[in-house]
C-alpha cells in the first residue's frame, strides 16, 4: 500500500455506437500503460454517449454480454494494468431501465468492484440544454469502496460529484483514493469542475482521479474535457484540457496521511440536530 504508482486518466469523445467508442479507447488504453501506468481510470459511459432516451434503451445490453467490458477485460490481462471502468450503460435483466456502472478489472481480467451511480442528473440548465436521466437509469442504492493494491478506493459517477456526505462517508470507511470518472456537460464543467475536484480532495485528504469525457457528440451535445488528478491536499497534478488523450501522474500513498494530520477535519464530525430558525429580538 505504501508505494508509489503511475495513475491514468482517459479523455475521450464517445460515439454513439459502441463500435468505434471502444476501438478509440483500446488506443488510448495501450498508450496509457505503454506510459507506465498501472492504474487505468475511463470516464463515464466510456462507449456511449447516445442523447436520445429511448435509443439507449434499444441499444444498450446486459453486462455479460457488453462488448466494451469484454474488451476491458482482455485489455487488462494484455496491458498488466488495472482498469478502472468509469461506467457502462447496462441492461437491467427484466427492466426496461440501465445501470449507469462502474467496474474495477485487475490485471487477471477479473471484474473485482461494481458501482451503479447513486445520483441521477436531471437538470434544466439556463442555456437551454435539458437532461433526464432518470428516464432510462436505474439508480443505485449503496456507496461502494473497491479494494485495490495501493488501498481502497471509493467509487462515484459524474453528478455525485455534487453530493460532499458521498465522499466524506467513503473516506471515513477508508478510503484513500476517490474515482470520479464523468461525461460533465460544457455548461456545468467550466462553472464548477474544477473547484469540486478539489474540494472533494481537499475536505476527505484523498487523491482525486477525475477522468472526464471531451467535444462535441451526437446532435452537438458537448463535454468540457479537463480530466484531473488531484492530490490529498487539493494540488492539481494534472489536467488534460480539451484534446482527446490521456493524462498521468505518479500517486505517493504517503501524502494520504500527510494531508489528514495537517488538516484531521474527518476526526472531528459532530451530529448536528435539525436548524433552528433564530428569531429576533423584539426592539426595546
Amino acid at each position: 500500500m505504501g508505494q508509489t504508482f503511475r495513475v491514468a486518466c482517459i479523455q475521450n469523445c464517445a460515439e454513439r455506437e459502441m463500435v468505434p467508442s471502444i476501438a478509440a479507447l483500446d488506443a488510448l488504453i495501450h498508450g496509457a500503460a505503454a506510459d507506465g501506468a498501472q492504474l487505468i481510470v475511463l470516464p463515464e459511459m466510456a462507449t456511449m454517449l447516445e442523447p436520445q432516451n429511448p435509443k439507449v434503451l434499444e441499444k444498450a445490453v446486459l453486462e455479460g454480454a457488453d462488448p466494451g467490458l469484454k474488451r476491458f477485460r482482455a485489455l487488462a490481462k494484455e496491458t498488466g494494468a488495472w482498469i478502472l471502468v468509469g461506467s457502462l450503460l447496462v441492461k437491467i435483466p427484466d427492466e426496461n431501465r440501465v445501470a449507469n456502472r462502474s467496474f474495477l478489472v485487475d490485471p487477471k481480467g477479473h471484474v473485482t468492484a461494481r458501482y451503479d451511480k447513486l445520483h441521477l442528473f436531471d437538470v434544466d440548465l439556463a442555456s437551454g440544454e435539458s437532461y433526464r436521466e432518470s428516464a432510462t437509469v436505474k439508480a443505485g442504492d449503496s456507496a461502494v469502496l473497491a479494494s485495490s493494491p495501493w488501498g481502497p478506493i471509493g467509487l462515484s459517477v459524474c453528478y455525485d460529484l455534487r453530493f460532499a456526505y458521498l465522499y466524506r462517508a467513503l473516506a471515513k470507511a477508508g478510503a484513500r483514493y476517490l474515482a470520479i470518472p464523468a461525461a460533465f456537460t460544457y455548461t456545468t464543467g467550466k462553472a464548477h469542475w474544477h473547484v469540486l475536484a478539489r474540494a472533494r480532495a481537499i475536505e476527505t485528504g484523498c487523491y482525486v482521479f477525475a477522468a472526464n469525457q471531451t467535444g462535441i457528440h451526437a446532435e452537438g451535445r458537448r463535454t468540457w474535457g479537463h480530466s484531473l488528478i488531484v492530490d490529498p491536499w487539493g494540488e492539481v497534478l494534472a489536467d488534460g484540457g480539451e484534446d482527446i488523450g490521456w493524462i498521468s501522474a505518479d500517486i505517493d500513498p504517503a501524502k494520504v496521511e500527510a494531508a489528514r494530520g495537517m488538516i484531521p477535519a474527518l476526526n472531528h464530525d459532530r451530529s448536528v440536530s435539525q436548524p433552528a430558525r433564530a428569531v429576533a429580538e423584539a426592539a426595546e
